[in-house]
């Protein structure tokens, strides 16, 4: 059996924090963004909401973390802190990702986010195929308020659902041993009918 070469791009892809300029292209970008919007979306509600942060305000990611840390009255601790300025401190290019569910209800909000996540990974695949490393994080403040509205979410009708980091990877990927799908999967099968 012969094997598209998407496999290659779906079965070697990994999560890459480390990664450094530079980022994509606008074109790249454009490639990214084009296959977010490919993922299944139930009633075209079309939840997805992206805020592109780039370059030189990358960083600042930490201190709306911080921030809202502080307004909640749980302050981020330290060396999370310390560990998310040195991360960040190179990182070209940071998506943040938001969903606005179904206004009219129609269609249930985990589907919305279901969305999103597809959209997610639809450009985790893209940027690996375009020789690119990506991390998915939820760090920084993502479950604290106002992280979101400080992004330009609409705090009323947008949910905030943490960061893609894009960029070179620093180093070369470590292989990861990937669990067998068989221990995941099982098999239904209809009752014998007397």
């Amino acid at each position: 059996m012969t094997m598209s070469p998407l496999f290659d791009v779906l079965l070697g892809r990994q999560s890459v924090k480390f990664v450094q300029a530079p980022g994509p292209t606008d074109d790249q970008l454009d490639l990214i963004l084009q296959a977010a919007l490919r993922a299944p979306d139930h009633g075209a509600v079309r939840p997805w909401r992206f805020v592109l942060v780039r370059g030189a305000d990358v960083p600042a990611l930490v201190d709306v973390g911080v921030r809202a840390g502080l307004a909640a009255g749980a302050p981020l601790p330290q060396p999370k802190v310390d560990n998310a300025r040195k991360w960040l401190s190179k990182v070209p290019l940071v998506i943040a990702l938001g969903c606005r569910p179904d206004p009219a209800g129609r269609i249930p909000e985990h589907e919305s986010l279901l969305a999103v996540g597809a959209a997610a990974m639809n450009m985790l695949n893209a940027a690996h195929a375009l020789g690119f490393g990506a991390f998915w994080s939820t760090g920084m403040g993502t479950y604290l308020d106002g992280v979101g509205e400080a992004l330009g979410f609409d705090a009323l009708d947008e949910r905030f659902m943490g960061y893609l980091a894009i960029g070179t990877p620093i180093d070369a990927p470590h292989p990861v041993e990937r669990p067998d799908w068989r221990d995941h999967v099982s098999e239904w099968h209809a009752p014998a009918r007397a």
